[in-house]
């Protein structure tokens, strides 16, 4: 007997709805499923003469026609695409999907099975629980066991106002951006280690031993982040114009032995990268009439510069044996970690300071040791003088004087250091930069955190700054309320975080009694869940007047002159 052609039922149960005409009983093989979002599934692995529906699905399954009707446009899409019932039951998923997951027919099966157990990293550890609770989209991360990343997108399939029970999810592989930005911050604590030592090592180390630790770790990341096994560094000696090499693995000796220049004409690509301050990709060395042979049978380099203030100071090569080696990945990758080891180096020639200068190293650990006692005497005098204003003129007189006293105990001990340090002990390539605009000016810090305030009067101060400190928002309004016009701070430098406030309710409550507000906002690696730079900024905060942690010195101190220059003289403080 010849098998009966087959006939896909949407009604509620089998044999239940008296709208299937008895003649495709007779006919027909009747498959009986429930609901036209089932359907698809079945019409994805089954073929059928055709479809019955009952007529109160038929406005359901217009909508999930459709969706089959571009069915092939699904199956083509290079992103993953399900179709899940209330359990994460895969009802239909597109030829993507099944490559991802190895596994030809997915129907039936846990999503998350189906993908191999990954593990969810958010932000929404359950997203289709809450796709389906909220009847909202929901997004979250994935990460399998082979460490392929996937973005995943979870849609509720809305019926009117009734309860969802279906997701439209779809996949998409992010492995590639996940492991560039793992990649960039690897690269970013690689930078910051490069020249970190601890006091010890600084006391107990030679400035050899130094330069060779700083050396040895940037083989070390240029080798085993970067896979960089041919690497030439020089450093370019500013009135010579000499690239004299630093460090060089895997080149030939008569390559690092050359004399090299910053000049763009016969000096390769090195020379060529020193002057102009431009990276240079050569993917042939036989075909670039810039290259001078380094690695031996080389045929491809990567060549950036060491910029410190907008200035080169050197340059780093990379060189491999195989055409067309480096990509735009890697040259972006080599240009972040020479912008550290730029800094890096520059710690260096501090450090080189540091060992000359011993006399200036004395001056400054007393004055760090007495900076902060200091700022905590004046934190409590004006919170005192906060209770006493309007009530005891003679007590609040009296704090005056300790605050006055205080202020001039600091700049003794500032101007005594300033005196004794033997700047001749200080080598002329390393003294620090000269910054008029900043000497003399008075800078308040607010900042909860010891090691910060701790830090603001050593940097600051090295450049003539006259620095003060604050734990929390409501001491910096004290500060600013009592320094009067005499002590008026010239910038005011506050995180946004404070355990009292956000720094867009500081900038408010500092408007109350200064103007202008010379105000800088410091955020953690951009976090700002309160959006509290952006408020401040409605409310006049400049537009350069944001620090995000982890800064250098030189963001510091050019942030610090662009507000000085913005405000120019100095705001006055209003006292009722």
């Amino acid at each position: 007997m010849a098998e009966k052609p087959k006939i896909l039922c949407v009604c509620d149960a089998e044999g239940a709805d008296l709208e299937i005409p008895e003649s495709l009983h007779e006919s027909f093989d009747l498959v009986t499923v429930r609901s036209p979002v089932r359907a698809l599934a079945k019409l994805n692995s089954t073929e059928y003469s055709g479809i019955f529906i009952a007529s109160r699905h038929l406005s359901e399954a217009m909508r999930y026609g459709r969706m089959l009707q571009n069915e092939q446009i699904l199956e083509g899409m290079p992103d993953g695409v399900a179709l899940l019932d209330g359990e994460n039951a895969i009802i239909w998923a597109n030829q993507q999907l099944r490559t991802w997951s190895e596994q030809e027919d997915l129907v039936g099966k846990n999503f998350y099975a189906a993908m191999k157990h990954p593990e969810i990293l958010g932000p929404d550890f359950c997203p289709f629980h809450t796709a389906l609770a909220t009847h909202r989209c929901s997004n979250s991360t994935l990460r399998d066991g082979d460490n392929r990343y996937y973005q995943i997108h979870a849609a509720p399939v809305l019926d009117m106002d009734k309860p969802s029970h279906y997701l439209i999810v779809t996949v998409s592989d992010v492995t590639s951006e996940m492991l560039q930005r793992q990649k960039l911050e690897a690269i970013h604590r690689a930078g910051i280690e490069l020249a970190d030592l601890t006091p010890d090592e600084v006391f107990d180390m030679a400035v050899e031993d130094r330069i060779e630790l700083v050396k040895s770790n940037i083989l070390h990341y240029t080798k085993d982040l970067l896979n960089f096994d041919v690497i030439e560094i020089r450093l370019l000696e500013q009135k010579s114009g000499i690239l004299a090499p630093l460090l060089s693995v895997g080149m030939v000796d008569d390559a690092t032995c050359r004399l090299l220049r910053a000049d763009p004409q016969s000096n390769g690509v090195t020379g060529f990268v020193a002057a102009t301050g431009k990276s240079y990709l050569c993917e042939d060395t036989g075909e670039d009439p810039l290259y001078l042979p380094g690695l031996r049978d080389a045929k491809s380099s990567l060549t950036v510069p060491l910029m410190w203030h907008e200035q080169v100071i050197g340059t780093f090569n990379v060189e491999s044996p195989e055409i067309g080696a480096f990509s735009e990945s890697d040259l972006q990758f080599l240009e972040i970690f020479a912008r550290d080891i730029a800094v890096s180096l520059n710690t260096l020639e501090l450090l080189v300071a540091q060992k000359a200068n011993t006399a200036q190293e004395s001056v400054e650990a007393i004055h760090s040791a007495v900076a902060l006692p200091i700022d905590e005497i004046l934190n409590e005098a004006v919170n005192v003088m906060e209770m006493y204003i309007g009530h005891e003129p003679e007590v609040v007189g009296r704090l005056k004087n300790i605050l006055r006293n205080a202020r001039d105990l600091k700049q003794v001990i500032q101007k005594v250091g300033q005196r004794m340090a033997p700047t001749k002990a200080v080598p002329s390539s390393v003294k620090i930069d000269e910054r008029p605009k900043l000497k003399g000016r008075r800078v308040l810090v607010v900042d909860a955190d010891d090691e910060v305030r701790n830090n603001a009067h050593a940097l600051l101060e090295r450049y003539g700054c006259i620095v003060e400190t604050a734990h929390v928002g409501n001491e910096a309004t004290f500060m600013v309320r009592n320094s009067g016009n005499e002590h008026c701070y010239d910038v005011i430098i506050a995180d946004i975080r404070l355990p009292d406030m956000n720094g867009h309710e500081l900038l408010l409550k500092l408007k109350a009694t200064m103007n202008p507000v010379p105000l800088i906002l410091m955020s953690g690696f951009g976090y700002d869940p309160g959006h509290s730079i952006v408020k401040a900024r409605r409310e006049g905060l400049q537009s350069k007047a944001i620090l995000y942690k982890p800064f250098r010195l030189d963001q510091l101190l050019e942030t610090v002159e662009a507000v000085l220059d913005t405000f120019g003289t100095v705001p006055q403080v209003t006292t009722d």
